[in-house]
């Protein structure tokens, strides 16, 4: 498939937004364009017509048209998927799908665009992974800024300090009778005898002394309001410290330790490993599991000739089941015998500088002890509406679950949910209808918690509830415990990157 663009367009070809992922003019694309609707065939039904150069596929949006622009030997079924998933982009930011309201959204429409194709090839993303990348929030810049607003708030601070210090210096010389010194400016340098110190600091001048007027009782003055927005900063940097983040001073000696902050790069050897696993996993909402999918990989990647010719020793301790399955360049005799990944010929040398999977597992169950994190949904109708309440277990007590949201839909147009008891931190997001559980840590420490909230609606309005998490530990524990050469056995230091993420979490 090579998409070349993808656009919005009226229903006589006029384009309201548009986005092209290869090399091509403006005058090229509203000709496209602008010839679409007259290719079109009235009263057939067709979600495609074709050019001698390219390839249009479309689908209706009331008075709009989606359109994408394609070579004509891309894939019609993934042609059709593509446009699926845009069609379903473009409601998650614009309310009404007139021209006006895809104009005033369409840099947030080219974002989300650009997050589905890439070069004129579709990425393997859905609808929830791209709102996740175009909303990322950095954490890091929030203490970015708030360690930025403290320094120069102190610097304005020392500055009227000093201005104080010189202008009472002035005034004490003044009643003292001796010569006002100069401080440095672009005053008379020739007054300025040799001991005097020159500063570059710029002054401010003293300001005329005015008749002092009573206060006013009327409320407080700007600059309490100005000083609020400050304490409202330290407060934030206050927070931040009692969690745990080194918050580098703005003055001492500390202020060349700014780069503690941001979280170290990872330190990769010339051996890196990666352990990754992505789960897919449908519950019932009364309980049992439909289905649930663990899909792993171990890939290697040598920046080294000199560490071409390895071995990797795996430590298999899982008990759960799965099924392995190596790489068909690597010896399967010496992997089932010995739990060792290497090359069928031990002459050859792993790929350069590629990434190479070598060895993958798949896990699918029905066995519900082996869910990871159980989520349970009580709605209860009430006089007022619903109340709900939700749990969290965490089975897998060796798993460290990072960033865990949980999202469960609310009725839209009836206001927001009424929270009664808390664990964690929640949000909720009025344009997409849905409440979202935040908890920055599942662990054996925390591993249950609970959720009340009452809203109007009925019980099937808070499902599907969707659960999204990472973690740095692999669920199947599979784990490369040394990496040597395969002439003398000796060994070889290595890097190794973990990850456990969700593809599909879902309780229907």
């Amino acid at each position: 498939m090579v998409l070349l663009a993808a656009a919005v367009c009226t229903k006589a070809g006029k384009a309201i937004v548009s986005r092209q992922f290869v090399e091509m003019t403006r005058t090229r694309i509203e000709g496209l364009l602008a010839a679409f609707p007259k290719l079109m065939n009235t009263g057939k039904q067709h979600t495609f017509v074709e050019t001698d150069s390219v390839r249009y596929v479309y689908q209706p949006l009331e008075k709009l048209y989606m359109v994408l622009i394609t070579t004509k030997n891309s894939n019609i079924l993934e042609d059709l998927e593509t446009l699926r998933l845009f069609s379903r982009v473009i409601p998650e930011y614009c309310r009404v799908l007139e021209e006006s309201e895809i104009s005033d959204h369409c840099f947030d429409l080219i974002f989300a665009f650009d997050e589905i194709v890439a070069l004129g090839y579709r990425e393997n993303v859905n609808l929830a992974q791209i709102r996740t990348f175009t909303e990322m929030d950095s954490h890091e810049e929030k203490v970015f800024r708030a360690v930025r607003e403290t320094q120069e708030r102190e610097a304005k601070a020392e500055m009227r300090r000093k201005a104080k210090e010189l202008q009472q210096a002035r005034r004490d010389a003044e009643r003292s009778g001796k010569k006002v010194p100069a401080f440095g400016g672009f005053g008379n340098v020739s007054s300025v005898s040799s001991g005097s110190m020159i500063t570059d600091t710029i002054v401010e001048p003293e300001k005329p002394k005015f008749t002092p007027t009573p206060a006013r009782s009327s409320g407080p003055s700007r600059a309490l309001k100005l000083g609020a927005k400050g304490k409202e900063v330290d407060n934030f940097v206050d927070q931040l410290k009692s969690e745990g983040e080194t918050i580098i001073s703005p003055s001492g000696k500390r202020g060349s330790d700014v780069s503690k902050v941001l979280p170290p790069p990872v330190n990769m050897e010339s051996v890196h490993l990666r352990v990754e696993e992505k789960i897919t996993l449908t519950c019932g909402r009364d309980g049992g599991l439909h289905n649930m999918e663990v899909l792993g990989m171990v890939t290697l990647r040598v920046a080294d000739e000199k560490y071409g010719r390895i071995r990797l020793i795996i430590n298999n301790n899982d008990n759960k089941g799965l099924q392995l399955q190596t790489h068909p360049n690597v010896d399967k005799k010496l992997f089932t015998a010995d739990s060792v990944i290497g090359l069928k010929n031990p002459e050859k040398s792993f790929p350069l500088n590629n990434d190479v999977g070598v060895l993958k597992w798949r896990l699918q169950t029905t066995d519900e002890s082996l869910i990871p994190l159980t989520i349970n949904c009580w709605p209860s109708e009430s006089g007022s509406g619903c109340d709900v309440n939700i749990e969290y277990e965490l089975q897998e007590e060796n798993l460290e679950l990072n960033d865990v949201v949980i999202s469960i839909p609310v009725p839209s147009g009836v206001g927001a949910p009424v929270i009664g008891d808390l664990d964690g931190e929640y949000k909720h997001d009025s344009r997409r209808s849905v409440l979202e559980w935040c908890l920055p840590v599942i662990d054996a420490n925390n591993k249950t918690g609970s959720l009340e909230f009452s809203v109007a609606g009925q019980p099937n309005d808070f499902f599907p509830i969707s659960v999204s998490f990472v973690s740095k530990r692999n669920y199947c524990d599979i784990q490369v415990t040394k990496v040597s050469h395969v002439d003398g056995d000796s060994s070889v230091r290595f890097s190794t990157e973990t990850s456990f993420v969700v593809d599909k979490y879902v309780i229907e």
